[in-house]
């Protein structure tokens, strides 16, 4: 008989993995680098931000963070004072007026570069975006003398146009690509319901072009609030100056600076943008051309 031999399974050995590659030191000290950059950035913006929201509720602020002794006191003078509410007002009547002069000329202006073809379209197009280009100060000395010639220089009204006038390329673009997108059959079908062209402006291209809208007016109120060359040229009468003004007469008179009003100052005039800011954010979207044309 021949002789068997049992032969032993071998074992299942489990397939080898890659080998582990050990991070260089190089690559560590980098990302060490960059988490230390970032922080110090991180620092540099929030720090200001602190100092502003700490000195203005500490009792004896200065120039340096630190916690507060809490009062309310600076508030309470910022309001009661006789000179800094009404530089609050004049920020307030400047930017909302002229904000709302700015959308009213953007928008009847951007709907006829967007429904009318005429020679010389795109170069007054791009010409109006050149204005933005050039520095303001390149051209607040030739502004400043307009004005005068006018008879509107240290008034409400010199300054609201010149505001107005200064942002208006920017929303012209803007609303013109708004009103591109709304289709001109929509306009038709109001004028065969009896509508005329305002009309139609009115209840067609108004309601849709609300995220246009809101956009512009956020960046034109944000311009002219944070606007400090044009009235600092413009206006003379202190009793016209705006807050942007006040924060610096403040921070320059006598040599002695008031901390706390001054950051509570600087809080207020924070207020309004943001305030705008998250409003219009919930309203940004809410219009659109969804649906608006069936089939």
């Amino acid at each position: 008989m021949a002789a068997t031999h049992a032969v032993e399974p071998q074992a299942a050995t489990a397939p080898a993995g890659p080998p582990r590659r050990r991070t260089p030191t190089w690559s560590v000290v980098q990302r060490a680098l960059q988490y230390t950059l970032m922080a110090l950035l991180a620092l540099f913006c929030v720090v200001p931000f602190a100092w502003v929201a700490l000195t203005a509720v500490d009792a004896d602020g200065g120039p340096t963070v630190r916690l507060p002794a809490f009062t309310a006191d600076n508030f309470v003078r910022f309001f009661t004072d006789s000179g800094t509410p009404r530089l609050f007002l004049n920020s307030v009547i400047v930017s909302f007026a002229a904000t709302a002069l700015n959308l009213a000329c953007g928008l009847l202006g951007a709907y006829g570069l967007s429904r009318y073809r005429f020679r010389g379209r795109r170069t007054f197009m791009f010409g109006i975006l050149l204005i933005r280009v050039i520095p303001p100060p390149a051209t607040i000395v030739a502004l400043y003398l307009l004005m005068v010639k006018m008879e509107l220089d240290d008034s409400y009204l010199g300054l609201i146009l010149a505001e107005a006038a200064a942002a208006l390329p920017i929303t012209l673009w803007l609303l013109k690509g708004t009103i591109d997108a709304v289709p001109a059959e929509l306009e038709e079908a109001a004028w065969l319901d009896g509508n005329t062209r305002f009309g139609a402006i009115r209840r067609i291209i108004l309601p849709l072009v609300g995220p246009g809208l809101g956009a512009a007016a956020m960046l034109t109120f944000m311009h002219v609030w944070g606007d400090f060359l044009t009235p600092l040229v413009l206006l003379q009468s202190p009793d016209l100056y705006p807050l942007s003004i006040g924060l610096f007469r403040s921070f320059t008179a006598f040599h002695q600076v008031d901390w706390g009003v001054l950051a509570a100052s600087a809080l207020v005039y924070m207020a309004p943008p943001a305030v705008l800011y998250i409003f219009l954010r919930r309203h940004l979207m809410r219009s659109s051309l969804g649906g608006a044309v069936k089939g």
